[in-house]
Formats: structure tokens, C-alpha cells, sequence
């Protein structure tokens, strides 16, 4: 097993990319802390786990800092180490033009995309050091790279593209610590607000021709890449922004 008795915190572990991480890390021997800000939901996410024992939720707002420095604090009393982070949470808006976007919806995608992911980086840190091992996976998106034509993200891309960025200046600040940290960019997958879209078929083959790929991601695609970056094969990689995305940023279209 690659992840045999790790100790790993998924933050937004009830979504769907997040269960799917969840369930591959237990699959390979981890024990995994599900961080969300409802409790009940991710008691549910659980539910779909085969080895529900290696499965913990825990309830936490990551962009509160007293909540996040009591958890962490919790889990170690509990387990001793955290080995592995995989900062997953993250908010997207309905696209709308900057210009008519409310300040709190700016805020509230700045908070959860940079704060949040800065204040569970921060947290584990420490221990990381101490140690002197430990592997960070965050989970940006493919629109820190490119603009979607009538598709107005430029907040929401703006701060997955801060995050790519933020990887490789912790990658490179936590290295002589041997704490490790690389960013996965997914594409287009078949998870969260894009699933009601994916349902009407000919919007689905819209999508599906633009891909090099002809088909959308699942996230257990996404899943198997956070695995091996977590791993130990991947024990010689920092600082890297994988693309999972079906070979759309190679392509023009």
C-alpha cells in the first residue's frame, strides 16, 4: 500500500473530487481526516467509503484561523504526525462580468481560494518541519492558465493562479525540511456545478470536442494524481503544477 498508516487532512472532502480523494488515499492505507463545514455532510460522504475506520470527519471553517489551530491541534493529540495536506476546498462563482460582481462574492472566493488554503498550509507546517517530512497537494484548475471566452471567472482564476504560484514558493521554502509541495490543475470534470451541464448530451459533446482527449475527466482522475503525488514514488518532486485536463491546455481550443 503507497500510503500505509499516513496520516492525511482532505479539506472539502465532501465534494465530489474530495470523496474520491478520500477514498483512494484509505484505499491505499491511509488514515484521513475529512475537513468541511458540515458535519452531517461529510458523516454522508462517508457513507460511500468501503473502509469507513480509516475515515474521520471532522467539522471545520478553514477560513477561520481558531477553528483551523484547534483541528490541527485535535489530530495531532490524536495521531502524533500529519504527514500529508491536500488543500481541496474551494468556492467558484456563477460567471458575471467583473464589473458586476458584489464586493462579498470577491471576498468570499478570496478567503476560501488563498486564505483558507494559507491558513491550513501555515497550520501544518510546523509539525511538517519537526519532523522533518511531509508532502502538501493543492488543488488548483486549469483557468489559472487560460481565459474562457464568455465564461467570466477572472476572480476565481485569478486566485487559482495565486495558488500555483504559492506552491512553488513553499516548494522551494520547505525543501531543506524535506516538505514537499505540488499542485494539481484539473480540466474539465464531471463534479460539482458542471454536472447539470454535463447531463444534456449535446452540451456534454460540445465539451467532449474541444477535449484532445473527446471525453471529460472524473475525479477519481484527479484522485489518482493527488495519490501519487502523495506518495513516496513522487519523493523527488516539489514544485510542480500538474495539468489534469484531458490535453486541453496543449491544445488551441
Amino acid at each position: 500500500m503507497r500510503l500505509k498508516d499516513k496520516v492525511v487532512i482532505v479539506t472539502g472532502a465532501s465534494s465530489d473530487i474530495g470523496i474520491s480523494i478520500v477514498k483512494r488515499f484509505t484505499e491505499e492505507g491511509a488514515k484521513v481526516v475529512l475537513l468541511g463545514r458540515k458535519l452531517k455532510t461529510l458523516e454522508k460522504a462517508i457513507s460511500s467509503i468501503d473502509n469507513k475506520d480509516a475515515a474521520v470527519p471532522m467539522q471545520c471553517d478553514i477560513i477561520n484561523e481558531t477553528e483551523v489551530s484547534q483541528i490541527i491541534e485535535q489530530i495531532l493529540n490524536k495521531y502524533g504526525s500529519i504527514d500529508i495536506l491536500v488543500n481541496n476546498a474551494g468556492a467558484i462563482n456563477t460567471p458575471v462580468h467583473f464589473d458586476e460582481m458584489p464586493d462579498s462574492e470577491i471576498k468570499k472566493l478570496i478567503d476560501v481560494n488563498l486564505y483558507g488554503v494559507f491558513k491550513m498550509t501555515k497550520a501544518v507546517l510546523p509539525s511538517m518541519r519537526e519532523n522533518k517530512k511531509g508532502c502538501i497537494v493543492n488543488i488548483g484548475s486549469i483557468s489559472s492558465e487560460r481565459a474562457i471566452p464568455r465564461v467570466h471567472l477572472a476572480v476565481y482564476s485569478a486566485t487559482k493562479a495565486a495558488i500555483s504560484m504559492f506552491t512553488k514558493s513553499i516548494a522551494v521554502e520547505y525543501a531543506r525540511s524535506n516538505v514537499r509541495c505540488n499542485c494539481i490543475n484539473p480540466g474539465i470534470i464531471n463534479s460539482g456545478m458542471i454536472k447539470p451541464y454535463l447531463d444534456d448530451p449535446e452540451a456534454r459533446k460540445v465539451l467532449e470536442d474541444r477535449l484532445p482527449l473527446n471525453r471529460v475527466g472524473e475525479p477519481i482522475d484527479v484522485a489518482n494524481a493527488a495519490l501519487y503525488l502523495a506518495s513516496d514514488e513522487a519523493n523527488w518532486i516539489t514544485g510542480i503544477v500538474l495539468n489534469v485536463d484531458g490535453g486541453k491546455t496543449a491544445s488551441e481550443g
